[in-house]
């Protein structure tokens, strides 16, 4: 924290907060802008303060850390510091610049006037935490802002630049210049007009249409799993029908009440651990990396489509390689029409759009784009020889410089690499389809992978505006490995007659994005086949329920073929009475006949089997910390956010009600395959959690 005394000339007191990097509002913070805003209370020289943040940012909010430390916040709670700026009889004026998120914003609407240079984010974005705005936020920003507006920043928890629109009324001016420079000059007119302060706690609210727009949000909203959601709806109807004092503390009881639930526990454990993993053993800011500019992305099926426009839009030039002239003629047309839809549908600019499109160039010439590209993503067809010829290929025609990355889901990234003479230079980069939209990337390690290829492809995934986790090789590494399980089971519950709906309907009621059945129609029921093709060769004692290949024999792919699990009509997924009546069958050639499956035993069948995959994940050293599993399973697979990742959740069941579980299960049909993982065992008989 600095401050400038207030000049003779001015009477304007500058106080700047500077606590790198993101300038949060830490209990030391929170210390010094008391005793700042004490020191000009009781200056006669100080007739205006000007609040704005050092490093080009006012405040990112507050110390998350903090959450887990009650006595911290207790010792002095943000909403008392902003009670002692808004109650100031001086005009404060908070100039905004870089972020005002969470903390942020609330310290802005508790000043009097706030300035923002336009391309400022603003957001309260404590929902996305499990939380709710706990200094003040429902109940000022409602009145600073159209409240219909204000229900909709606050519940989604959305970052928006200050000349948003939806903004209107939240500030006295928005500047393309320097926030603080155009402050410091609304404080001297403020002076000069003899202006005091203006308080947003003074504004009351029109319950008419405020009413309506909280009813409807009522109606949207709930029930969530997220109690925040609700306490976030009942402080906003505080906003409309209490004062402004009642409002504040029902705020910070709800805050207190919230933040120790079991989803705002997962979401700040889901913040933390994004932020944990790009920490990777080896890697250092001193790394080198290579410069990319230039992808060739090998293969122009739907993988090699996603790839392409991802590329194009993180602003690399993209070669879009395919000897098949159809196959490249209709890749191409699919990138051009995606960018036509993003402009119909406002996401994108037209110009914006060409600039995009003009990046793309579809060839056949594989040695004309390996000579071209800094990096070289191949996207062919899941199989090893033919990886294996394709990377060869590109060892041979790409410069000594270039980075091979292979796109494999399961295949042994060391066995592709020694296909070429440059293993330190190939690396995994596992996208998911639609790679365009997905966030995740596992980024393998190989044994010979150097630190600068592993770096560079790191680099590259952010550029992608995409999470990178690193993992080792092993089949199927990180995700698929521990998804192998969790269908093994889901297949399991059909050969005891469970269908495809209902256990999909028990998952996604629990929270998952898409079932396990539905996932696979979408992803494409073949690719599973194959795989299990080559499981049968490579582990032929391992058993697999027949269904999902009897399904595929029939020619039921998926969504691609009309027909899968479901039928299809569309893209909306209908039980289908012929896979009922093959279930059925089924069920029967085993002499399992149909039970009742309580929804809870496939909930815990499916999730408890990815635990114990992703434990033995982990003791492998095929992933680096539990939370990177987390991520995997947050960012690729549509696990609930608000239950962690499957690690996290795990912590919160307890490991030792979870061994318990598998005990019960190992008595049933195919129970071998509940055999706790070693460190799964140990942990629970230590009482232990993964860390």
């Amino acid at each position: 924290m600095t401050d400038t005394p207030p000049a003779a000339d001015t009477g304007i007191k500058l106080i700047v907060i500077d606590n790198p990097p993101v300038n949060s509002l830490g209990l030391a913070v929170r210390r010094m802008l008391a005793a700042e805003f004490a020191a000009a209370a009781n200056d006669p020289n100080v007739r205006a303060v000007v609040l704005a943040g050092a490093g080009g940012r006012f405040s990112a909010g507050a110390d998350i850390r903090e959450f887990n430390d009650p006595g911290a916040i207790a010792e002095l709670h943000l909403s008392d510091v902003i009670d002692r700026i808004e109650a100031l009889d001086k005009p404060v004026v908070a100039a905004v610049d870089g972020v005002a998120l969470g903390g942020g914003l609330e310290l802005a609407l508790g000043c009097h006037y706030r300035v923002a240079a336009a391309n400022a984010r603003i957001g309260l974005t404590e929902i996305t935490l499990g939380l709710l705005p706990g200094a003040g936020g429902t109940q000022r920003l409602p009145r600073a802002i159209d409240f219909a507006r204000a229900i909709e920043l606050i519940t989604s928890g959305q970052m928006v630049a200050a000349s948003d629109p939806r903004l209107a009324g939240l500030f006295d001016e928005v500047t393309e210049g320097d926030a603080r420079a155009a402050a410091l000059d609304l404080a001297a007119r403020l002076i000069s007009d003899g202006a005091g302060p203006r308080r947003l706690s003074a504004v009351t609210i029109e319950p008419g249409p405020a009413e309506a727009a909280l009813a409807q949000a009522r109606e949207t909203l709930l029930p969530s799993p997220v109690p925040a959601m609700a306490a976030i709806l009942d402080c906003l109807d505080d906003a409309i029908h209490a004062d402004i004092r009642t409002g504040l503390a029902h705020e910070r009881a709800r805050f207190d009440q919230v933040v120790a639930t079991p989803a705002a526990r997962a979401l700040r454990h889901a913040f933390f651990a994004e932020r944990e993993v790009g920490k990777v053993p080896g890697l250092t800011a001193e790394t080198p990396t290579l410069p990319v500019e230039t992808v060739a992305v090998i293969g122009a099926g739907t993988m090699g489509r996603g790839i392409s426009i991802a590329a194009l839009d993180a602003g690399f030039q993209v070669k879009l390689v395919d000897a098949n002239a159809t196959a490249l003629e209709r890749a191409a047309e699919a990138i051009e029409r995606h960018y036509r839809t993003m402009v119909e549908r406002g996401r994108l600019g037209e110009t914006e759009a060409r600039v995009r499109g003009a990046r793309l160039s579809p060839t056949a010439d594989l040695d004309a784009a390996a000579q071209a590209a800094d990096l070289v993503i191949e996207a062919v067809f899941e199989d090893m020889t033919v990886k294996q010829e394709v990377l060869r290929k590109l060892d041979e025609l790409a410069r000594p410089e270039t980075i091979l990355a292979t796109n494999t889901s399961t295949l042994n990234v060391d066995t592709l690499a020694d296909a070429t003479a440059r293993p330190g230079q190939v690396v995994g980069m596992h996208f998911f389809s639609p790679a365009n939209i997905m966030r995740l990337v596992e980024v393998v390690r190989g044994k010979a992978t150097a630190d600068s290829t592993l770096a560079t492809a790191l680099k590259v995934v952010t550029r992608l505006r995409k999470v990178g986790v690193v993992a080792g090789v092993c089949d199927g590494f990180i995700g698929n490995r521990m998804l192998e399980e969790y269908l093994r089971q889901a297949y399991f519950l059909m050969d005891e007659g469970a269908l495809p709906q209902e256990i999909d309907g028990a998952l996604e009621r629990w929270g998952m994005a898409m079932g396990p059945l539905r996932m696979m129609d979408l992803a494409g029921n073949d690719v599973g086949w194959a795989i299990r093709k080559r499981r049968k060769v490579e582990q032929p004692d391992r058993p697999y329920s027949a269904i999902p290949d009897l399904i595929c024999e029939r020619g039921r792919y998926g969504q691609k073929t009309g027909a899968g699990f479901y039928r299809y009509e569309g893209r909306k997924a209908i039980p289908d009475p012929e896979v009922e009546q093959l279930i059925r069958e089924h069920s029967a050639s085993l002499g399992l006949g149909q039970r009742e499956i309580s929804p809870e035993e496939i909930v815990e069948r499916c999730i408890y089997a990815l635990i114990n995959e992703g434990t033995a994940v982990l003791a492998d050293g095929i992933a680096l910390r539990a939370s990177d599993i987390d991520v995997v399973y947050l960012a690729g697979y549509g696990f609930p956010r608000y239950r962690g990742g499957p690690m996290h959740y795990a912590n919160e069941v307890g490991l030792d009600a979870i061994v318990a579980a598998m005990d019960r299960f190992a008595q049933g049909y195919q129970g071998q395959f509940w055999k706790p993982a070693p460190l799964l065992a140990e942990l629970a008989r230590a009482g232990g959690t993964f860390t």
